[in-house]
């Protein structure tokens, strides 16, 4: 196929454009491994890609899309042969390097993940980058001594693709979820993930926030950040920890050292990006297991087309969107 379809943003001195049309297999960076995409995914990261100031593009025009699942075409890296299912997160896969949202991607051999025995490649992708970090989330947070008898657990943006996914694989290990969310009609989903308890975005995020407060849960899966893990931080319980993985709650966060030296909490760093493969490899067998969400393509995922991608990048940024979208590639 010398033409095939992908979601192009580009940037000239007067114009910005995102659309879909065609492209060849020249215009492909270089790479290890040729894989025919059949599913991709929205991640906040891909939304900021489509937007003239949203600072993750450096060079255009450019395929964004920092999540694929597909076939192996063709390899020169004896790791991989025609046929083989693959899976492709992180890295510099749509944020440098020509990402998800089109019909073919060569990437590096190194970038890759073997699709896990008991996922297909529309499962691997209702989890994608979402799915790892919640999944990396709760296995940083089970390694620093968290247990479901230790006490409940919160999510922070429940209803986002990190919340939804981790609120249902916590529930799913057997633990007491706390759900939050500033979407009042959200909460009988939340429920039907497993969530106990619900919570406004607001009793997370203190307008006055003390440098301790009473102490409410074991720990906290957080990809807000910003006012929200600094009020998290002041109530997690003596010894527990908040993993945190993300910003849309802004960047600053204005706590004390408090949580840290009064009550023993940690604070775990999340990346999702250039996290080393043998534990990439770790998560993913988990996320085919234990950490798999019952209610995965059911209630979680939905599915969407190439061409139905533009609006849903700009909903993702708008915080419109639900749980996990999926775009099912030609």
């Amino acid at each position: 196929m010398s033409e095939f379809k992908a979601l192009v943003v580009n940037k000239t001195d007067t114009d910005f454009t995102v659309n879909v049309q065609a492209v060849s297999m020249d215009d492909l960076p270089e790479g290890e491994v040729l894989i025919k995409v059949q599913y991709s995914s929205v991640n906040y990261k891909d939304g900021l890609a489509c937007i003239p100031d949203g600072k993750i593009v450096k060079t255009y025009p450019f395929i964004p899309g920092i999540d694929l699942a597909g076939s192996v075409v063709s390899s020169s890296d004896p790791r991989f042969k025609e046929g083989d299912e693959v899976v492709a997160t992180g890295y510099e896969i749509g944020v440098t390097h020509y990402g998800g949202f089109s019909e073919y991607a060569r990437i590096p051999g190194d970038w890759l993940v073997p699709l896990p025995k008991g996922l297909t490649l529309k499962e691997a992708m209702a989890l994608g980058t979402a799915g790892f970090t919640a999944a990396l989330s709760i296995h940083r947070l089970e390694e620093n001594g968290l247990s479901p008898d230790k006490g409940k657990v919160l999510v922070t943006g429940a209803t986002g693709g990190v919340g939804s996914l981790a609120v249902s694989m916590l529930a799913k290990r057997g633990y007491e979820v706390v759900a939050s969310t500033g979407k009042e009609t959200e909460h009988e989903y939340l429920r039907g993930l497993g969530a106990k308890e619900i919570l406004s975005r607001e009793d997370v995020c203190a307008e006055k926030i003390r440098p301790l407060d009473k102490q409410h849960w074991a720990a906290a899966v957080d990809p807000v950040g910003g006012r929200t893990l600094a009020t998290v931080l002041s109530h997690i319980r003596y010894g527990g920890a908040v993993a945190v993985s993300g910003l849309t709650g802004g960047t600053d966060v204005p706590t004390t050292v408090f949580p840290f030296i009064l009550r023993g909490v940690s604070l775990l760093g999340i990346d999702s990006v250039y996290c080393p493969m043998e534990l990439r490899k770790q998560i993913w067998e988990r996320m085919d297991s234990d950490l798999k969400p019952d209610k995965l393509l059911q209630s979680i995922a939905q599915e969407i087309t190439l061409e139905q991608l533009p609006e849903a990048l700009a909903n993702i940024l708008k915080g419109k969107v639900r749980g996990r979208t999926v775009v099912k590639l030609p």
